[in-house]
């Protein structure tokens, strides 16, 4: 399977849903593992339409030889996958489709481009191989656009510099925002990626900022998410679940969903809308 690699990255909330925490080697009796059907649907303005349908694997289980086959099994095929918008209904394609751009893979797919409508509610209905239904309701909210991006070098080390990113807050909405800033490419795992709120903001001002970390001629990418509560609750709930399981005093910590429907799945169905700079840092 040539998409393997990136398929192993985009299965992490499915081998996260089933984590519990970790104590001393003890027998346990445990229950037979029950897995549920995990969702993931981004809508992307101008990006086709596409979902990653999956189902948990138990988090005991010995890690598998065949690692091909393992993740062929958790991906569940043969399901009817629909997005209404605005009177019209988007089925989706069942078939691995590999986005160029993000490096996610998804075994569901319609080449139609996802609108920037930002005044109407999108909504999925899935039926699963053995009946069940999964639906959820999301909005695409407006970007909100970076002001802009400074560099400034360390007055002690002036081989060193910070980026700050600067945007204006509507004092008037409860905002959510997930931040992210890569270094290099877009392809790199992110120096910040982390989720924050606009409850403790002044002048209506967010600076993101980072450490002296950069040099000159560096390339860094910042990236600013508008998102919506259900998709925060789900990123925080996802982050205390990793916390949990590394640590071994923890209480195991659920993953919070905006899924419903009778096959108790696990997962987000939201809109995504950012905005993006690229600094090559100089002086």
């Amino acid at each position: 399977m040539k998409y393997l690699p990136y398929l192993i990255a985009s299965l992490f909330v499915a081998a996260i849903a089933a984590c519990g925490s970790l104590e001393k080697e003890i027998d346990l009796n445990l229950p037979e593992y029950q897995p549920q059907y995990v969702v993931e649907c981004y809508l992307e303005p101008g990006q086709p339409f596409s979902l990653l349908l999956t189902r948990s694997a138990p988090y005991f289980e010995p890690f598998p030889s065949d690692l091909e086959g393992f993740v062929e099994n958790l991906l569940v095929d043969s399901a009817e996958v629909l997005i209404h918008y605005q009177g019209k209904t988007h089925q989706l394609t069942n078939g691995l489709v590999l986005n160029p751009f993000t490096k996610k893979i998804f075994n569901y797919y319609n080449e139609e481009l996802v609108p920037a409508d930002y005044d109407n509610d999108f909504e999925l209905d899935i039926t699963t191989p053995d009946g069940k239904h999964i639906t959820a309701t999301t909005r695409i909210l407006p970007v909100v656009p970076i002001d802009s991006v400074v560099v400034e070098f360390d007055e002690e080390k002036d081989s060193l510099a910070r980026v700050l990113t600067y945007l204006t807050d509507d004092p008037n909405t409860k905002d959510y925002y997930r931040r992210m800033l890569h270094h290099g490419s877009l392809d790199s795992i992110p120096d910040q990626d982390f989720t924050t709120f606009d409850d403790f903001v002044d002048d209506n001002k967010i600076v993101f900022g980072t450490g002296f970390d950069f040099e000159e001629g560096d390339t860094v990418f910042t990236t600013i998410f508008h998102i919506e509560r259900a998709y925060f609750d789900f990123l925080e709930s996802l982050q205390y679940a990793i916390d949990a399981n590394g640590n071994p005093f923890g209480q195991p910590s659920s993953i919070i969903s905006n899924l419903e429907g009778d096959a108790n799945a696990l997962g987000i169905f939201t809109g995504l809308s950012y905005d993006r700079k690229m600094i090559r840092i100089k002086k």
